[in-house]
């Protein structure tokens, strides 16, 4: 089961870089005036790296006969050309490009989120099969941090000048995801011998706690009068969050000792001739030995489970009420962020990144908070 945590970790880490189009208003204005445009065209931009998303279809049709790990460098690949080749235009490297040009690497940026996020999803569901929605829900939910993580890169780098800051944003952006992807890559596979429901609660718990202390740390290091009386610099809160970050691995590391342990109990049992036949039996069938009604309350779960074709889904209420329920509720709090920078100037607030950074922290209590739920309800 340590194996099955460390899938879980991953995608933790490749959603905690995923948002990157959540950190635009943190460069939108800079952008504004090197393109020289308009408010509305700058609004078409946020709009291309939504509308990217709209061909998150491919990725899943990928995924179905792709293994995992080049699905997530294929993404990790697409978002490194859309917002490297923005870089390398701000860095004056490349002289080319034009409005329009913009536009399509936009969105070819919003559709690599696409990709990551399949491979999370995909994940959980195979490896969490009786607490999917718990897992994809705690994993979603650090893709609200990503804006916090990466203003907390480019303060460390450029703490003042708005221009670097765009064209770090832009770098980190593009080369983050990349790297994490690499590191996660070899732990986007499938686990054939997954943990029972009842035996993973512990884990999920720790993960818990750990998910709403890094969850805190992020709003209180995004507050100004907070990290000045506590004079904590821009380092620190970064090695904080990364810190944080590194957290969740105790689960994986607790359940491999746990697990080396009880192999070394059953090689002693045997060695010493007592209940060897218990042993081997354990070994081989150990579901019969858990609690029976567990047992068979994890195979009903397991039958409910059913492949849905796309035709299937179309005729499905519960799809279109998913979609609609999204398309006229999170896309509004979209247009807000999108134009978070413009707003924050238009009211005379100069801390443009902090109130990014709080906006993001709060978005992943927002997102945590159905899981949580579904997790002290369904226990």
């Amino acid at each position: 089961m340590a194996l099955q945590w460390l899938t879980l970790v991953a995608s933790i880490w490749l959603q905690s870089i995923n948002g990157t189009n959540s950190n635009f208003p943190a460069y939108s204005s800079e952008l504004k005036k090197i393109l020289s445009i308009s408010q509305l065209h700058l609004n078409n931009l946020a709009f291309a790296s939504d509308a990217g998303k709209l061909l998150g279809w491919i990725s899943g049709l990928a995924a179905a006969y792709f293994p995992l790990w080049l699905v997530l460098l294929i993404g990790s690949l697409l978002g490194l050309v859309g917002y490297g080749l923005q870089y390398l235009f701000l860095t004056n490297q490349l002289t080319s490009l034009s409005y329009i040009h913009i536009f399509i690497l936009t969105l070819l940026a919003g559709n690599s989120i696409c990709w990551i996020n399949t491979v999370c999803y995909i994940l959980a569901i195979q490896n969490f099969p009786l607490d999917r929605q718990i897992a994809i829900g705690l994993s979603t939910s650090y893709v609200g941090l990503s804006a916090k993580i990466y203003t907390d890169t480019v303060d460390v780098i450029a703490p003042s000048s708005s221009l670097d800051r765009a064209k770090y944003f832009l770098l980190f952006n593009s080369i983050l995801p990349l790297l994490v992807c690499i590191v996660a890559a070899p732990f986007a596979r499938d686990i054939v011998n997954v943990g029972k429901s009842k035996k993973l609660a512990g884990g999920f718990l720790t993960i818990f706690v750990i998910t709403i202390f890094t969850g805190i740390f992020a709003v209180v290091t995004c507050l100004d009068s907070v990290t000045s009386r506590l004079s904590l610099s821009p380092l620190v809160v970064l090695f904080g969050m990364v810190l944080f970050l590194l957290l969740p691995l105790v689960t994986p590391l607790v359940e491999n000792i746990r697990e080396k342990m009880q192999h070394k109990c059953l090689i002693r049992v045997y060695d010493e001739g007592l209940a060897s036949t218990y042993a081997a039996s354990s070994m081989e069938n150990g579901a019969k030995f858990d609690n029976e009604e567990g047992t068979i309350r994890d195979l009903v779960e397991f039958g409910v489970l059913e492949e849905v074709g796309p035709k299937v889904m179309l005729r499905r209420v519960e799809f279109w009420l998913y979609f609609f329920v999204y398309f006229f509720g999170a896309t509004l709090g979209l247009v807000y962020l999108n134009n978070l920078g413009q707003i924050a100037e238009s009211r005379g607030c100069s801390g443009i990144s902090s109130l990014v950074s709080l906006s993001s922290a709060f978005g992943f209590f927002g997102r945590l908070l159905p899981s949580l739920l579904d997790y002290f309800f369904s226990t």
